[in-house]
């Protein structure tokens, strides 16, 4: 007679072969696997590299020497600081500007423009079609002396005033105007967030229009915003183009006078020593990437942290 513990068993061990086995690595796994080699080739061994080379001394080109923290003392031992300094200040003035710039913009587009913001939404984004070196080469052409705007105003008015170009001013606006977009369609995102409903309700129990900005609407759209402030500083703050084309002079070789020089930004500098034909330069240009890098890391790694704690659902 077959006892009810060996029938168990007998279902047991069918029920097993039954199974499928369980697979060592996961197909989602397998489909990936080209894209994990081409971003460890592409971006993780370069990236190696150049860590690799900011600990090596200077002059030697090659990863055999001995580690040596020359390197990251030069850059902020001596005044390549206000370099740094710089290239900070210019990404923190960026960023404000554009939440100042994009806020009541991603506001009109998810509340009050209706179908007009997709008329909007295209104005913006079709100028991302055009390269962006030629997008700054009209600014160019629009602040220098006897440009579109001071031409203008001589032919005009006659009145005679000076180029806005290679100035800390031009700088921004420049910044401003390339990363515009990348700040104001996150917002608009967080906008759209904010439930109508929440608004007419803080309305209906007697808040002003500023309780209902700072007590509603602003923490409910944080997210959006801090997403396009991540995004905004991670351009700014390792940008070169705007800073080649309309904020500099000249190329310059000398260690920076001061923190208002105009061309005293870190990755001018990278720039600059990248493109040098001596040697000497090479591990100091990684070093200053290494430092860009793990401070726009930091702000990001804030900037996420600030995002969970400020986010609020309903």
């Amino acid at each position: 007679m077959i006892t009810a513990s060996e029938t168990m068993t007998g279902q047991a061990a069918a029920i097993s072969k039954q199974r499928p086995r369980r697979r060592l690595v996961s197909p989602g796994l397998l489909a990936a696997l080209p894209v994990i080699v081409f971003l460890c080739v592409a971006f993780a061994a370069p990236l190696l590299t150049v860590l690799g080379y900011s600990f090596m001394p200077e002059k030697t080109f090659e990863l055999t020497q001995a580690p040596t923290l020359e390197n990251y003392l030069a850059i902020f031992s001596n005044s390549y600081y206000i370099s740094f300094g710089k290239s900070l200040g210019l990404a923190l003035v960026t960023v404000a500007l554009l939440l100042v710039i994009s806020w009541p913009i991603a506001y009109g587009m998810a509340k009050l423009f209706g179908r007009a913001a997709n008329f909007l939404t295209l104005a913006i984004i079709i100028p991302l079609f055009v390269s962006e070196n030629i997008r700054l080469f009209g600014w160019v052409l629009f602040l220098i002396k006897g440009g579109v705007m001071l031409g203008g105003l001589k032919a005009w008015l006659g009145i005679d005033g000076e180029s806005m170009l290679y100035e800390v001013p031009a700088i921004v606006l420049g910044l401003v105007y390339v990363y515009l977009p990348f700040a104001l369609f996150p917002m608009v995102l967080g906008v759209s967030m904010v439930p109508r409903e929440v608004t007419e309700a803080a309305f209906d129990m007697g808040a002003t229009r500023w309780q209902v900005f700072r007590e509603v609407e602003l923490p409910l759209a944080m997210p959006g915003m801090l997403t396009g402030s991540i995004i905004g500083m991670a351009q700014a703050l390792g940008e070169t183009a705007p800073l080649l084309l309309i904020g500099m002079v000249a190329f310059i070789v000398d260690v920076p006078d001061g923190f208002f020089d105009s061309a005293t930004v870190l990755p001018v500098q990278v720039f600059l020593w990248a493109g040098s034909p001596e040697l000497a330069f090479i591990e100091r240009a990684s070093a200053a990437i290494m430092v860009l890098l793990t401070f726009l890391i930091g702000m990001n790694a804030l900037a996420i942290w600030l995002r969970k704690r400020l986010e609020r659902r309903w």
